[in-house]
């Protein structure tokens, strides 16, 4: 009995979501009263969310629970799925209720709830998918909806360039996902993904098994947005912020999503994981470097969102699936509220700039990342019973290190903040092993040296950057254009798949032209 609750519980929101889609059409009166009948719907949706997320923990600690055991159903709740489904329907309430507001004597109000409501039943149905069906068709489903929110101001050719260049990395990435989920469904003799994981758990291990979880890891780096086609995700900036704040909080999150659902499948493969690291890691340095020579803060924090994302898949290729489950939670809450608050950070950030905060003792880059290792380090101590492998550790006190530096005009509250924070994190880090996700995962020790060597390379370079703020002029014109290496994705993309430019009939973007993500 308490298994067909949960289950209607879980799939309810999709439905719901899926009914708001049809508010704007079946409600015929103001745009406020439309907009009034989708927030109803979504917090109606909310409260079902966390009900769901309730049963669903009290369902993995009854007896007979398996992990990924969808039985014969399409969609079938999991725990982490749960957790990830109530941040999204939260972020989805909230940047309602902005949008509302924020859009307020713009035309085309009703296409955009439609849109809204469209992602948010689909990301819904790909959280609850049992079925390789239902996890395609529900991450298609989330792009076509995300494009008409991306274009949103049609008459905007710089915004319609960035979707294109989306909507060419979605088709691939389609492709790739159809092409895995063939070979998965053949190997496993079904395409039930409860099904799967249960021929992989049993020991299975086949040519096309192995080729499925290569495939599925691509498709996640072309889905996630990482190098090389990360451009769309910076110049996509000219959509309304609260289209952002969902892009950057809650949609390209879902790979990680993804990735950790799938993480035995990918456990079966080596190279999965090397292409996971190897993406990741080169994301992770590019995003990284190219953020701290931005001004906008919009751009900034898109690059960040690369940044992140590059972290996240590194983590899941170095097999830390329960540390990319923390971050994915903790990177959507922080990237949904940097966006929606991001003309009080503007406000903040040019106050500060005035008390000449913007400038970072050089004595504290250099000891932050020795003190961040102290840290992680007595933590691991103190938390000694989980095994760790050495080379994160490295990694996490090379993450943390930024925390601690110290602004020019020293004040003491920094460095306590700053301490509190990295002591936190690393609590939460280790503390995440408990997380009942379902599954065991082993480290990927292969790959660890790399990384640690990756985040050496890439805190070098803030170091060199903000020790000579004036030097290496030609160098920082490079950052900042992140290498051209978007430019190259761009003409390969136009001279293959010629755009439309809006407000031109039968006129195309030169094949030939660069366009550089604009930080205005």
């Amino acid at each position: 009995m308490l298994f067909a609750i949960n289950y209607v519980a879980a799939v309810l929101p999709a439905l719901l979501m899926l009914g708001a889609a049809w508010t704007p059409r079946l409600r015929r009166g103001s745009t406020i009263s439309r907009w009034r009948g989708f927030n109803v719907l979504a917090v109606v949706a909310l409260v079902l969310a966390s009900i769901s997320l309730a049963l669903e923990l009290v369902v993995v600690r009854m007896p007979g629970w398996r992990a990924f055991d969808g039985g014969h159903f399409w969609l079938s709740p999991n725990v982490f799925g749960c957790w990830v489904s109530l941040l999204v329907q939260f972020l989805g309430t909230v940047i309602g209720v902005y949008s509302m507001r924020h859009l307020r004597g713009e035309h085309r109000q009703g296409t955009y709830i439609a849109s809204l409501a469209v992602v948010l039943a689909s990301v819904h149905f790909l959280l609850l998918a049992n079925h390789w069906v239902t996890l395609i068709g529900s991450w298609m489903a989330i792009g076509l909806g995300m494009q008409r929110l991306l274009t949103f101001y049609p008459e905007r050719g710089f915004a319609q360039l960035a979707a294109h260049k989306k909507r060419i990395a979605d088709r691939l990435a389609d492709l790739l996902l159809i092409v895995a989920a063939v070979l998965a469904w053949r190997a496993a003799g079904s395409g039930l993904l409860s099904v799967l994981m249960e021929r992989v758990a049993a020991g299975a291990r086949s040519p096309e098994l192995t080729a499925s979880a290569v495939l599925l890891a691509l498709a996640v780096i072309l889905r996630t947005a990482l190098l090389p086609v990360h451009g769309w995700l910076i110049q996509v900036m000219e959509a309304p912020t609260p289209v952002s704040a969902l892009l950057h909080a809650g949609v390209v999150n879902l790979g990680g999503y993804v990735l950790v659902f799938f993480a035995p499948l990918l456990g079966i493969s080596d190279v999965a994981h090397w292409c996971l690291v190897v993406a990741g890691l080169l994301s992770t340095v590019l995003g990284g470097t190219v953020m701290i020579t931005r001004v906008s803060l919009k751009v900034h924090l898109a690059w960040s969102t690369l940044s992140q994302m590059g972290f996240m898949l590194l983590e899941c290729g170095l097999g830390l699936y329960e540390l990319a489950a923390l971050h994915l939670l903790g990177h959507s809450l922080y990237k949904a509220h940097s966006f929606l608050a991001a003309s009080s950070a503007v406000r903040n950030t040019r106050i500060a700039r005035l008390h000449e905060d913007g400038h970072n003792r050089r004595s504290s880059l250099l000891w932050a990342p020795l003190a961040s290792g102290l840290v992680v380090w007595c933590v691991q101590r103190w938390l000694a019973e989980l095994p760790w492998p050495w080379w994160w550790s490295a990694i996490l006190a090379l993450a943390w290190a930024p925390l601690l530096w110290l602004p020019a005009r020293h004040r003491r509250w920094h460095a306590l903040t700053g301490l509190a924070m990295v002591i936190g994190f690393t609590a939460a880090v280790f503390a995440v092993e408990y997380l009942p996700l379902g599954a065991s995962f082993a480290p990927f020790e292969a790959a660890g040296p790399l990384a640690v060597a990756g985040m050496v390379f890439m805190y070098a370079g803030f170091v060199a950057l903000q020790w000579w703020p004036h030097g290496f002029v030609s160098l920082r014109q490079w950052i900042y254009a992140g290498f051209y290496l978007d430019e190259l994705y761009t003409v390969l993309v136009l001279r293959l798949w010629p755009q439309h430019q809006p407000g031109s009939a039968g006129s195309r973007f030169p094949a030939t032209q660069s366009v550089p993500a604009r930080d205005e």
